[in-house]
């Protein structure tokens, strides 16, 4: 097809276009391109080109398909130009050390797009101005490459996944040289040198230069073996592992995790546990699955319940697609799964940890130094086994970048990070990888099960028995999906100026407000000055409601779907509380939030589906 004149009658949006054809050697890209502007489709060029995918803290996560606001060949070179740039001015030793890449399965061929193909164009970038690339020859979990940044002590990583996201998505995800997500200034600082660097550098789409480069070196061998080789220091009863009758199931949900999870159970000395097999292979149209998240719940496990019926096993181990997260689930003596809650099983792994830890560790001076970490929208039961156990707890701002990033802070302080969790569903239970990691937790969480059956105890009861020694946390969390910004920025200014300018809410309903936290703005009622201690983001909505009951009540925006969120918790003293009543009050307090808070008919919000 001849190039095409854009011609939409809006002159930034023909612009975008004529620039992309100039720059898009992708031919299937570039041909739907001129397709739609042969066709004259503005509503889809503007779609396409109207924006630019915006690089924050996350890095990047949008559609696979054509133009700036999607993922494709183009806008991976151009991102990662634009890092390559910036790690450059950053790092005087980076053409010493080098940057690790990594990916996942997914694929989206009407782009001709997929995870290894935008892994080999970002490595040919790099490699193009001289910096060593270790690119896994296959796919691997995200966690392995946090652990290989640290591990090798590289510049700076990038996995290509987009985690639970829908089929048609994919992602960036970017990691500095602590091992951690990246946090400001760097993703402004990175988002500055991608606009510096749009047009493809002579040698970028040239994907051959990789192929015998002498800067290109394959970790996947040698992490495979000092990763298990590292997590085996969270191993204390390979005996009772070794003699476990307790049958697990494991489910990848099409994802990566499979081959790595077997290798964490056989670094533990446990059988391997028994795999889903419709989801055992990487598959990107996540076929058996309406969404490929176990934070889903029931939903995503029906083939793993099945399994695990059939066989006679007791526990269900899932991860999603990237195998950073983990879900699971245990039969109960009703026959019945209970799927346990991100928060309830960050309860029972931050128990296990610190009890493993501390029939490690008997001098009591060392408790001083001990940390673990929660997001700040997750249950405060870590708090609570802080303050009984004298040891420290800290909150950070949701997302692993934050607790990353202060885990490490207080590694190089020579302090103990024991675990960090947030109620997605992602775990911590290693220093090793500075961010959740579902293959180590897979592991830890067997042979907590396997140490339990010896006293003939459940998972289900453990956790009873944490509740009733540092006190009840109950939660509950879901989502209002809400695809109109203009309503979101509504919804939240109405409860900032909700009895007149900058007030928010007294009462909730029949529930007394006590106190508020506004990240957004930075207002914290609770400090003498007024200010909130927590890093703030204009960027984002997120507001904290304390009631004079106990309860906690978090709303906030997701960074990377539609969704309004909300998270809340009522915490009852130890030996002071009815598991029941409580759960009534935390559903009264929440039937309040969101008739008063949320007004679901008035905004038009769709409630998270069953």
């Amino acid at each position: 097809m001849d190039k095409i004149i854009p011609n939409t009658g809006e002159e930034k949006l023909d612009q975008a276009i004529k620039q992309w054809l100039k720059y898009d050697k992708n031919p299937k890209t570039s041909e739907a391109v001129q397709q739609l502007v042969a066709d004259g489709n503005v509503e889809e060029l503007r779609v396409s080109f109207g924006l630019r995918m915006e690089f924050g803290t996350a890095g990047l996560r949008a559609a696979m398909g054509t133009g700036t606001s999607r993922m494709n060949d183009l806008t991976i070179i151009q991102t990662t130009q634009g890092f390559c740039s910036y790690l450059e001015k950053s790092f005087p030793d980076l053409k010493e050390r080098g940057v690790v890449i990594g990916f996942d399965a997914r694929a989206h061929p009407p782009s001709g797009s997929s995870s290894i193909r935008f892994a080999k164009l970002a490595a040919a970038v790099f490699i193009s101005h001289g910096v060593p690339v270790y690119l896994f020859s296959d796919i691997t979990p995200t966690p392995f490459v946090p652990y290989t940044v640290t591990h090798l002590s590289l510049c700076a990583g990038i996995m290509v996944t987009a985690s639970h996201n829908p089929k048609q998505d994919n992602g960036y995800k970017v990691y500095w040289a602590n091992g951690a997500q990246i946090i400001s200034p760097h993703d402004h600082g990175i988002a500055s040198a991608i606009e510096e660097n749009l047009e493809p550098w002579p040698q970028s789409w040239d994907e051959t230069i990789i192929k015998d480069s002498p800067l290109l070196k394959d970790p996947y061998a040698d992490i495979n073996r000092d990763y298990f080789q590292d997590i085996q220091k969270h191993c204390f009863h390979r005996e009772i592992n070794k003699a476990s009758k307790i049958k697990f199931v494991h489910t990848s949900v099409h994802g990566v995790g499979h081959k790595f999870v077997q290798s964490a159970f056989k670094a533990f000395d446990f059988a391997p546990p028994l795999a889903v097999a419709e989801q055992k292979d990487p598959d990107p149209e996540f076929s058996t699955v309406k969404y490929p998240n176990p934070e889903e719940g029931k939903g995503v496990l029906t083939l793993s319940f099945a399994l695990a019926d059939k066989e006679g096993a007791q526990v269900i181990l899932a991860n999603d697609p990237d195998a950073d997260r983990l879900a699971v689930a245990e039969k109960q003596d009703s026959g019945e799964w209970k799927v346990f809650s991100g928060n309830e099983l960050g309860a029972l792994l931050g128990w296990w940890i610190f009890i493993c830890w501390k029939e490690q560790n008997t001098d009591p001076c060392a408790l001083k130094d001990v940390y673990m970490l929660a997001s700040t929208v997750s249950s405060k039961i870590l708090r609570a086994i802080a303050l009984k156990e004298g040891i420290h707890f800290e909150e950070t701002l949701t997302g692993f970048k934050w607790m990353g990033n202060r885990g490490k802070q207080l590694l190089d302080q020579k302090k103990t990070v024991l675990f960090a969790f947030e109620e997605a569903i992602g775990y911590m239970c290693s220093p090793v990888v500075l961010d959740k990691d579902g293959v180590s937790a897979s592991a830890i969480t067997a042979e907590l099960c396997s140490y339990l059956a010896i006293r003939n105890m459940t998972l289900s009861q453990q956790l009873k028995a944490i509740y009733e020694e540092y006190g009840y946390h109950i939660t509950k969390a879901s989502y209002f999906i809400c695809h109109d910004s203009k309503t979101i920025k509504q919804l939240f200014e109405r409860l900032r100026n909700f009895e007149g300018e900058n007030t928010y809410p007294k009462m909730c309903g029949s529930f007394e407000v006590s106190g508020v936290r506004d990240l957004t703005t930075g207002y914290d009622s609770s400090q003498a000055d007024k200010k909130a201690v927590l890093p703030t983001s204009k960027s984002s909505q997120m507001i904290t409601f304390t009631f004079s009951n106990g309860g906690v009540a978090t709303m906030r925006t997701s960074g990377t779907e539609p969704k309004i969120k909300y998270y809340t918790e009522l915490c009852a003293p130890p030996g002071n509380s009815d598991p029941e009543q409580l759960k009534t009050e935390l559903s009264s307090l929440v039937d309040a939030i969101v008739e008063h808070f949320f007004e679901p008919q008035k905004n038009s919000l769709k409630p998270q589906p069953e």
